[in-house]
């Protein structure tokens, strides 16, 4: 019963917070890209404490040195709606790639779309890769990470499907390496599910994987299979 009065409260609130701080956000706009960023990431930090204190949800990181480089691009496994709030506070100044629906979002959208995003149809097939490219490209001079779902949507905890090539295609047009991110977030905050679990979420960030002069399926293969490695291997040790 505790879990779950704190899970709705914690929802309840997340929810409510979306639309206050998307206010802030905007009117900081005021001041600049960096006030905007600035605020986001406080936010996030707020909701992550609020996840600790509520549902007794806390996360470890393992491997922040291989974000002490020059920016490029995160291949992320997307399993949660908590790691598109983590990675606020964990990675560096970002954009994403999304889905363009999200920018039609009252409140939420208007603030993603201050932020730099790179939304896409994801059904415009290669129109879409293109625009990843050429948007991208431009992100990365201008300072960004650039964070990418390579599976496109949320992908319940031990399954997988395949990845798109967009996020390695621009890896390669920028001449960048590609960090690979893992995490078993999936089992304490499921999809559609209220209720969240106690416990730790585990996130690895792996080492950059050089992309020029490879083929990208055998780079997409080769992250693919480090994740699923990565996620078993959380898994094993809570048994």
């Amino acid at each position: 019963m505790r879990q779950w009065l704190g899970s709705v409260l914690f929802t309840t609130l997340l929810f409510v917070s979306v639309a206050v701080w998307g206010v802030v956000t905007l009117l900081l706009r005021i001041f600049g890209y960096r006030a905007m960023w600035a605020g986001i990431r406080l936010w996030a930090r707020a909701i992550l404490t609020l996840l600790r204190w509520c549902c007794r949800l806390d996360h470890s990181v393992r491997g922040l040195e291989n974000l002490d480089r020059e920016n490029t691009i995160i291949l992320m496994k997307h399993s949660s709606t908590w790691e598109t709030i983590a990675q606020l506070v964990l990675f560096p100044g970002q954009t994403w790639v999304m889905k363009r629906e999200l920018i039609w979002a009252p409140i939420l959208g208007w603030v993603l779309y201050c932020l730099k995003p790179i939304p896409i149809d994801r059904r415009g097939g290669r129109t879409a890769v293109e625009k990843v490219i050429e948007t991208g490209k431009q992100r990365l001079k201008e300072g960004l990470w650039v964070v990418i779902f390579p599976e496109g949507t949320r992908v319940p905890l031990g399954q997988t499907r395949r990845f798109g090539l967009s996020g390695t295609l621009l890896a390669q047009a920028a001449g960048r390496p590609i960090v690979p991110v893992a995490h078993d977030a999936g089992r304490y905050w499921p999809r559609r599910s209220l209720v969240k679990l106690p416990g730790t979420i585990q996130l690895v960030i792996g080492q950059p994987i050089a992309t020029v002069n490879r083929d990208p399926r055998e780079i997409n293969a080769e992250i693919q299979a480090w994740m699923q490695s990565e996620i078993a291997a959380m898994t094993k040790q809570d048994k």
